[in-house]
């Protein structure tokens, strides 16, 4: 992040301090997310509340929501996210291809029907939020989406839409750790 400071740790909440140590315990590193929302720690917690009761509590399985992140954030052109993102695809996918096909074009990515559905419904609320209608929500639930399930799909592109536009904005860059993960 070069357009405003990194919090220094010491100086962060305790809780916030802990997550991200509990974060780059897991990782191995800290992701430049964390360093870049504990800039203002309210909205630190509240991101990854939401983060994380999409993955939590969520109806979508861990591939999908980062298939979704992956799409948006390739519309976007959010380096961060799709580095980072494309990283964690890899991984839950099991496809070192998958995540440069669905961030360059979703339409054309090696995936089912029901998650060309489920990436067309995302990227066209990141594109043309006017133009989602009740037929693309539909065609989820003709490919066994649940209303839950839908209201996740809307939620994940929603909320990766205020991230990739607050990455772009603070001028996040991706760890160097996320290119070579799931390779």
């Amino acid at each position: 992040m070069t357009r405003f400071p990194i919090p220094d740790h010491a100086d962060l909440p305790d809780d916030v301090r802990e997550r991200i140590e509990e974060e780059t315990e897991r990782a191995g590193f800290t992701p430049n997310v964390f360093e870049a929302f504990a800039y203002r720690p309210g909205q630190f917690r509240a991101f990854f509340g939401y983060y994380d009761a999409i993955h939590e509590a969520g109806a979508l399985e861990p591939e999908e929501i980062e298939m979704i992140i992956v799409a948006v954030s390739g519309a976007n052109d959010c380096l961060y996210c799709v580095v980072a993102h494309g990283a964690l695809l890899r991984i839950y996918s099991e496809d070192p291809h998958l995540a440069e096909q669905l961030a360059t074009n979703h339409r054309t990515a090696n995936i089912s029907e029901a998650h060309r559905a489920m990436c067309d419904v995302a990227v066209t609320l990141t594109e043309s939020p006017g133009e989602v209608e009740e037929a693309d929500l539909e065609r989820l639930r003709e490919h066994g989406f649940s209303d839950e399930a839908i209201w996740d799909i809307g939620s994940t592109a929603s909320l990766f839409n205020l991230s990739n536009r607050m990455a772009h904005f603070a001028d996040m860059r991706p760890n160097d750790e996320f290119y070579d993960m799931g390779r």
